[in-house]
């Protein structure tokens, strides 16, 4: 671990097995007021992940011995402790269904290398604030709909529903701004920060269907998560 100036500083877990990719990195987050970890594989990543319990992982996708969307699944499924430990995949990936699997199966941010350092940095404080609870609130309630952020559990007339963590992040931010009318491009930027050119608007139409299929009474006749013709989505807390 890095010697950063305060011991409460959060601390990012690289996992990447090119040691000069870690190295620039490890400086560039160093600076930034970070303290670093790091792992060359998927399995000692795991481990690091299990034993040290980080703030935030920045993971490859192309890893030896356990691959990178492989190690992001163990982690969302909560096999190697906190499920929603943040992550932002740094990836020499660039095609779109790549991106896309890594953000369906729960990372936070997607970065695509050669990138820049200082980005990177920027990211990583971007992810922090964005995953940071407010200890005050304990529920978003919009009607039948609780949503308890410190353990991520989604209840529905008191029934707990099990959502993908996109799913999740997509429902809370919906409820936290009950019958504002988002845009598809919106909620890629707020919910995956991401832009539609990278991502594909298609994504988060996907996932609304998923919700429905879970919380709607009838999917065909949605009462909570409803479509605003030729603008977008919002949540009705009624």
């Amino acid at each position: 671990m890095s010697q950063a100036a305060d011991p409460r500083a959060p601390v990012v877990l690289v996992v990447d097995d090119d040691a000069a990719i870690r190295t620039v990195v490890r400086w560039q987050l160093d600076d930034a007021g970070f303290r670093i970890l790091e792992a060359d594989d998927g399995a000692s990543a795991l481990r690091c992940i299990r034993d040290e319990h980080p703030t935030l992982v920045v993971l490859d996708l192309s890893l030896p011995r356990l691959g990178g969307l492989d190690v992001l699944r163990t982690v969302r499924s909560g096999q190697a402790g906190r499920s929603d430990t943040p992550i932002i995949v740094l990836s020499g990936r660039s095609g779109e269904s790549d991106r896309i699997a890594g953000l369906d199966l729960g990372a936070d941010d997607y970065l695509v290398k050669p990138f820049s350092p200082g980005e990177l940095a920027a990211r990583v404080r971007s992810v922090l604030r964005r995953s940071a609870l407010d200890p005050s609130v304990e529920a978003v309630v919009a009607g039948a709909l609780r949503i308890e952020p410190a353990s991520r559990r989604v209840l529905l007339d008191g029934q707990e529903k099990e959502l993908t963590p996109k799913e999740y992040d997509l429902l809370l931010f919906l409820a936290t701004h009950p019958r504002h009318v988002f845009t598809r491009a919106q909620l890629v930027d707020q919910v995956w920060n991401s832009s539609s050119e990278w991502l594909g608007e298609a994504t988060v139409t996907e996932h609304v269907h998923r919700l429905r299929l879970k919380l709607e009474a009838d999917p065909s006749s949605p009462r909570l998560l409803r479509t605003v013709r030729g603008v977008g989505y919002q949540l009705v807390d009624q």
